[in-house]
């Protein structure tokens, strides 16, 4: 069975006065592929501005907009309805005999392929980030599951999940140290923990549908608003997601719009404006993820 769901991702900024704009760029449509099929989708801006979309080296769908008129307010609304099979896991698809250990065995041709997601990005000037890493290898004999499956379990009993207005995302040696942060902050630790196991790994920006909300209740953290993750490439079944936020991996839950070396790089919506720093009044955000149908899958027929 698939899901015909439909998003709303609205973005307003307010100021004091009248304020020009420069380029925007946005991350919303979700990536097409096996898990995914796009019906349709809008972008509208107030004021309004000149829409393009491109593609970048990563294959995530850019929304570029480039506005004339100045305003004390600017609205950003993105739409779109698709079809999404979920993400049934491992299990789908089995491992190879030679992802079951740690380090995974990938071979010369992956190495190429995927170097950039190999090497790790963050600094570690105290060696922090190398010993918590150290401490989810028990032995020779890993087993690459364990040792995912202890690292999720690891940041739902020690770590805190805490919202914040500042834009960007923490070092992992910061999200280590205080043990906490926000959904963007665990996914890049993980990954550059997961990256100096040897493991290829890349940051996911996307939406999670929360089933809970349908009924006007909240039953998982970061819903409600766009959502970060990590995919991890094993062999046999190529690239996995992991949520540290909410410790899943499988299902309707995970919808990805980007995927990217580092967090940098998946930004959901940036752009500049011009006038005085006191001008700007602040910001607000209102995403909604919703079922609004089920389909019958054809591969399961």
């Amino acid at each position: 069975m698939a899901m015909l769901g439909e998003i709303t991702h609205t973005t307003t900024y307010r100021y004091a006065r009248p304020v020009t704009f420069g380029t925007h760029r946005a991350l919303f449509l979700p990536r097409r592929g096996a898990s995914a099929r796009l019906l349709n989708w809008s972008a509208t801006t107030n004021p309004p501005s000149k829409i393009h979309w491109i593609t970048d080296s990563r294959s995530n769908a850019v929304t570029v907009m480039d506005f004339v008129e100045a305003s004390s307010e600017l609205t950003l609304t993105f739409r779109v309805r698709g079809v999404y099979f979920g993400i049934k896991g491992i299990e789908a698809f089995p491992l190879e005999p030679r992802a079951y250990e740690v380090p995974v065995q990938y071979t010369s041709d992956e190495w190429t392929d995927l170097s950039g997601y190999l090497r790790p990005h963050a600094d570690d000037p105290d060696s922090s980030l190398a010993a918590w890493t150290k401490s989810f290898v028990a032995g020779d004999m890993d087993q690459t599951t364990d040792v995912l499956r202890r690292m999720l379990s690891t940041f739902r009993a020690s770590f805190n999940y805490r919202a914040r207005d500042t834009e960007g995302t923490q070092s992992p040696g910061e999200t280590l140290r205080t043990r906490s942060g926000t959904c963007r902050d665990f996914a890049w630790l993980m990954i550059e923990a997961l990256r100096r196991l040897g493991f290829a790994s890349r940051f996911v920006s996307g939406y999670l549908y929360d089933a809970a909300l349908d009924g006007g209740a909240v039953g998982m953290t970061g819903s409600g608003a766009t959502h970060a993750w990590l995919q991890v490439f094993l062999p046999g079944a190529g690239w996995l997601d992991y949520d540290p936020t909410n410790q899943i991996n499988a299902g309707f839950d995970l919808i990805p719009v980007a995927v990217a070396r580092h967090p940098a790089q998946a930004i959901p919506l940036s752009g500049a404006w011009f006038g005085d720093a006191q001008d700007y009044l602040g910001m607000s955000v209102n995403v909604t993820v919703r079922k609004i149908g089920e389909i019958n899958d054809p591969s399961e027929g």
